[in-house]
Order: structure tokens, then C-alpha cells, then sequence
């Protein structure tokens, strides 16, 4: 027999549970299957959240050739015999196929590549499923090939709507007498994750006979499961929230609430790389020009941990949470990127300027470029009042210094 997260996998979006910001009425992948026109995507998500799910229904929806590969255990050479017979099924006036890939961060980047033509050439439309931010773990031109869609942790009423389906459907467990007295811990050892919450109701389940009522209480979860219900899980929503409280922490300068956010993470079997990262995103984003030294020692951080490895890792990542959090704080150059960034989404391609254009020709001098600009080194203080914005940007601000910034702006 099937197990239980297998025999209650949904087969339509109707089915589905959780991730309405994506298949709700107004979400976007069903505004895709809906036209019948589906780009290639990428997946982001914790395990568990219904990834491959959606992936299956999507292309049961389309009745398109589906195709899978897991980065676990194939090669380059099964992802050419896949292209192989994509491009085989794929006939005229007929839907692409989808090539489905789980786990597609452990694609090293020679298996990565060889994706990229039969993409550009329309041959499959690829979606990935990954439990890594695609931006570290990706290469480039794939992912600019790629949207990239967020699937949350699902939350408890996903969760408790999912307990209530399988003990009502299943059948198996609904021949079953099942009573869901108590679902604090059930929930709280499921972190976000179906698959954990079904794997668990099955071994509840197993665990009397036919004709015995299953009272299902926090005490016999935590029997069953021989586990701390309030453990750390790093696939789960406590994730999320302790790198959150981790984060707040070294931006509101408390290194005693950072270091404690840091042990409970480490504590809790944490990939060290992940802390490191946000570690230097922190850096940048909350410490940022007030204090320039602190990229330099996140970085440095980040490479010891993968130099000398666990545990002795910990040490250069708690000095780097105690300097960050004790460090004075600006997100001055994090506002000027996103309002520049606005800007250039809402202007788009302004001229620019014919004074700071290079003349390598004849033709250009004569044309104008680069006439008129003076050269800063040339004038006291090695600098000169000149206009650098294009024309229709020549009074906007984007950079406006904090108190605590190491900076000079002249302007």
C-alpha cells in the first residue's frame, strides 16, 4: 500500500492546500494554467510545502508530457536523454512539455548549462523546486531564464484543514475512529511541513488496532515520537522565525539577545553557511556606511566557518554577531539602492549625459561626447561641481547620509 502523504497527494488546484498568494483566485500560477501559457519557474520553499505537488498538477492540468529529474542522482548525461525526449514529444501546435527537477540547487553548474539551450530553444518549460535561495545556488543565466515563485511554511490552519481531510478521506484512516483531542504538539513537530504532518498521523495511526479509538493528545505525539515538540527545526516555520528574531536582534544593537538567537540556531543543527550569509547581509543592509570594517569582518566570518569547519565555527561566527550588534547602525546606502531602483523602473533608459560619454572616435567628438567635462583631479581639493544625473534626474537625491555614516558627500 501506498503511504499516507502519497495516497492524499492533491491532483487538482482545488485540492490544494496553502500558497494562495500563487493559486488563490487571483495567484499567479493559476492565472498561468488557467491561459494555458506556462513559463519556466523556479519553486523556493521549505520541504514539505507542496513543490512537486504543484509541479504534478500543473502539468495534469495541461495534459502536457511531464517529465522529472531529481539533482540527487542524475547526471548530465540523463538530463541530455531527457532533453532527448522532450524535444521527441514536443510536435507542432502541441503544448511543450514540463521538465520537472527537485532539488535543483545540487545541479552542479556543468548540469545547470547543459539546461540553458532547451530552454532558450522552447524544447520544455522548466520548473525547478529548491530548498535554497536560487540566487546563491543557481547560475545566472538560468535563473534569468526563470521566475522565482516563494512557497511559505504552510500555516496551522493549512495544517489543521490537512488533518481534517486525511482523517476524513483516507482510506484508511477514516475507517479508523480518530479523535483530534489535542494539536499543539502535532503541529508543533510538523513545522510548516505536510509531509511531516502525514508521515506522523500514519504512525499514530499504526499504532493501534483497528477497532481502538485513537485519542490524539500532545502527551501521546511526544510518546510516540520520542522527541521534544518544542525542538528547533530547520525546515520549518521556527526557522524563519528565530533568524528573523536573530536579525532584529543585531539591528537593535543587543548582542545578548543576538548570541542567544545564534545559540539556539546552532544548537539546532543550523547549516552554518545560511548564519553566515545573513551575517553579511546584515553587514550591508543594517550596519552599512556607519561602520564600513563590519562587511570586511562578516566576510571574513563567512570564509573562516568554510575553512575550518564545525564547531570550532562558531567562534568567528559569535565575534562577528557581538561586533555586528554592538556597531553603530545606518541603512543609508540600503535606501539609496531601492529608491534608485525605483527610479530606473519607472524612467527606464535616460540618455546619458553627452559630457560623460567617452569619445574614442572622431565621429563622437565631433558629435559632442565628452565635451565639456572636467576632469575633478584637475581642481583643488580633487573635486568640481558638475552635473552626473541625466537631464530629467539632475535634482533627484538618492543618497541621503545618516548621522553615524563614514562618508563625505559633496554635491
Amino acid at each position: 500500500m501506498q503511504p499516507l502523504a502519497e495516497r492524499m497527494r492533491p491532483r487538482t488546484l482545488e485540492d490544494y492546500i496553502g500558497q494562495q498568494h500563487l493559486v488563490g483566485p487571483n495567484g499567479v500560477l493559476r492565472r498561468m494554467i488557467t491561459s494555458g501559457r506556462v513559463s519556466s519557474f523556479i519553486l523556493w520553499g521549505p520541504p514539505g510545502v507542496g513543490k512537486t505537488t504543484l509541479a504534478t498538477i500543473i502539468a495534469g492540468t495541461l495534459d502536457v508530457p511531464f517529465f522529472t529529474l531529481s539533482a540527487v542522482t542524475s547526471g548530465v548525461k540523463d538530463v541530455r536523454e531527457v532533453i532527448d525526449k522532450a524535444r521527441g514529444s514536443n510536435f507542432f501546435n502541441t503544448s511543450r512539455p514540463i521538465l520537472f527537477i527537485d532539488e535543483i540547487h545540487r545541479f552542479s553548474k556543468s548540469q545547470q548549462d547543459s539546461l540553458l539551450g532547451a530552454v532558450e530553444q522552447g524544447v520544455f518549460t522548466l520548473i525547478g523546486a529548491t530548498t535554497e535561495n536560487p540566487s546563491f545556488e543557481v547560475i545566472r543565466p538560468l535563473l534569468s531564464r526563470c521566475q522565482v515563485y516563494t512557497l511559505n511554511s504552510l500555516t496551522k490552519d493549512d495544517l489543521l484543514t490537512l488533518c481534517h481531510r486525511v482523517i476524513e478521506k483516507d482510506t484508511v484512516l477514516k475507517k479508523q475512529n480518530i479523535v483530534l483531542k489535542e494539536t499543539d504538539a502535532l503541529l508543533r513537530y510538523s513545522g510548516g511541513d505536510a509531509r511531516k504532518l502525514l508521515n506522523i498521523l500514519e504512525l499514530l495511526s499504526e499504532s493501534v488496532q483497528e477497532d481502538e479509538t485513537l485519542e490524539i493528545t500532545d502527551t501521546l505525539v511526544a510518546e510516540r515520537l520520542q522527541q521534544n515538540p518544542l525542538a528547533y527545526d530547520k525546515d520549518g516555520e521556527m526557522h524563519y522565525d528565530i533568524i528573523s528574531a536573530f536579525i532584529k536582534s543585531i539591528r537593535g544593537s543587543d548582542p545578548d539577545a543576538a548570541i542567544y538567537w545564534l545559540a539556539r540556531m546552532i544548537e539546532g543543527g543550523e547549516d552554518p553557511a545560511f548564519i553566515a550569509r545573513r551575517l553579511v547581509i546584515s553587514a550591508s543592509e543594517d550596519v552599512g556606511l556607519a561602520n564600513p570594517n563590519a562587511l570586511l569582518l562578516a566576510n571574513a566570518a563567512f570564509d573562516a566557518v568554510q575553512k575550518i569547519g564545525w564547531p570550532e565555527g562558531r567562534i568567528p561566527l559569535a565575534e562577528a554577531t557581538v561586533y555586528l550588534a554592538t556597531s553603530p547602525k545606518s541603512n543609508s546606502a540600503y535606501n539609496a539602492i531601492n529608491t534608485a531602483l525605483q527610479n530606473v523602473r519607472q524612467t527606464g533608459n535616460l540618455p546619458v549625459p553627452l559630457h560623460l560619454r567617452n569619445a574614442p572616435t572622431q565621429l563622437m567628438a565631433e558629435l559632442g561626447y565628452s565635451d565639456g567635462y572636467k576632469y575633478p583631479h584637475d581642481y583643488p581639493g580633487h573635486y568640481i561641481s558638475q552635473q552626473y544625473m541625466p537631464d530629467a534626474l539632475k535634482d533627484v537625491i538618492f543618497f541621503t547620509p545618516a548621522d553615524t555614516d563614514k562618508v563625505q558627500k559633496r554635491r
